[in-house]
């Protein structure tokens, strides 16, 4: 009897213990994307090229990325 708590005691520490690891759902996901000022400034021109946005709004954000630190 005694052996059998004992085990019980030792599996529920083990899944207490496991589920807090790598826990969480899709509220919890981070995602860092870290883009250089180049690939910035290539993706701005493609997206003016395509017409996606004006020359105003291009140049607005190409100063904005030039003048990041």
């Amino acid at each position: 009897m005694l052996v059998r708590a004992l085990i019980m005691a030792m599996a529920l520490s083990s899944a207490l213990l496991l589920s807090g690891c790598g826990g969480g759902g899709a509220d919890s996901t981070v995602n860092n994307t870290t883009v250089s000022k180049g690939q910035a400034l290539i993706d701005l021109k493609k997206a003016y090229d395509a017409g996606a946005i004006s020359e105003r709004e291009y140049e607005k954000q190409r100063e904005k990325i030039l003048d990041e630190d």
